[in-house]
């Protein structure tokens, strides 16, 4: 007579873990900017894309296709004018600490030494018992240990933009949005920037959203390369970079390398005349 098992019993079924949810997530974004007098001017339409953990993603395209507005949305600096953006799953509805902003220009403020400039932003949001010390150490890491009581005219362009990455990495953020940080540096000091940004992401493993108009750097640098046509921004593709890391320089000098960049650079001469 068969025996009657109650729902539990029996073989034990393995526990089937949630899925990790993104670092960050487009959802259908289109976005218009609006100005009195003037036709609405769309900046991006229908765009869908997904930044996993620890990924780093690049977004290359024509000027004025949409990429720094796709920054200042992920940031929460503006709202969608249609669908959404989420961090871990959850709706981005506002600027939060879990998300670090590097923008074109170091930005730094000028009466402040570049030491006071690291450890403003946490100073700022309530965080300053240990500031000095965080401080020191995203500047020791980014190579500007020596330079914490130089003010920022005193620095070259490339150690303006490492004390900007330093300010921007002592919060600590989960996800980096870098708005073409690189783009006024000459080729070889945007060269070592890019890589120490290489370097310091292996160390955290933040998501990163890079925006570059530089094909070389956008392969370069990411895990995955969006490719966006011209305004407004649609995504035309996206490419797998799947060159193994860490990454020497002398890359780009590769067979395989080089025909990405062609295929790139394909795609982009397609969006400006198409």
């Amino acid at each position: 007579m068969p025996l009657n098992r109650q729902k539990g019993m029996g073989t034990a079924e393995k526990a089937v873990p949630a899925p990790i949810p993104p670092a960050l997530a487009i959802d259908h974004v289109s976005h218009k900017y609006e100005q009195r007098g003037r036709a609405a001017t769309w900046a991006l339409d229908d765009v869908t894309f997904q930044v996993k953990q620890e990924e780093f993603v690049t977004v290359m395209g024509p000027s004025g296709c949409g990429k720094s507005t796709l920054l200042s949305l992920a940031a929460g600096f503006e709202e969608p004018t249609r669908g959404t953006l989420s961090r871990d799953g959850v709706r981005i509805a506002g600027p939060g600490r879990d998300r670090g902003m590097v923008f074109q220009k170091a930005a730094l403020y000028p009466w402040l030494n570049v030491l006071q400039n690291v450890e403003f932003g946490l100073k700022a949001t309530g965080r300053g018992s240990k500031a000095r010390e965080r401080a020191i150490d995203a500047l020791q890491e980014v190579g500007l240990q020596d330079f914490a009581k130089h003010r920022p005219y005193e620095l070259s362009g490339g150690m303006q933009h490492r004390a900007a990455l330093a300010r921007t990495l002592v919060n600590g953020p989960d996800v980096l949005l870098m708005d073409e940080p690189f783009a006024a540096l000459d080729a070889q000091t945007r060269g070592d920037m890019q890589a120490l940004l290489l370097d310091v992401w292996q160390r955290h493993r933040s998501a990163v959203l890079f925006v570059t108009h530089d094909i070389e750097e956008g392969l370069l640098l990411a895990d995955r390369a969006i490719v966006m046509s011209r305004a407004p921004g649609r995504i035309v593709t996206v490419l797998d970079v799947n060159f193994p890391r860490p990454r020497p320089y002398e890359i780009i000098l590769e067979p395989e390398f080089v025909a990405l960049r062609g295929e790139v650079r394909s795609v982009l001469q397609q969006t400006r005349t198409g």
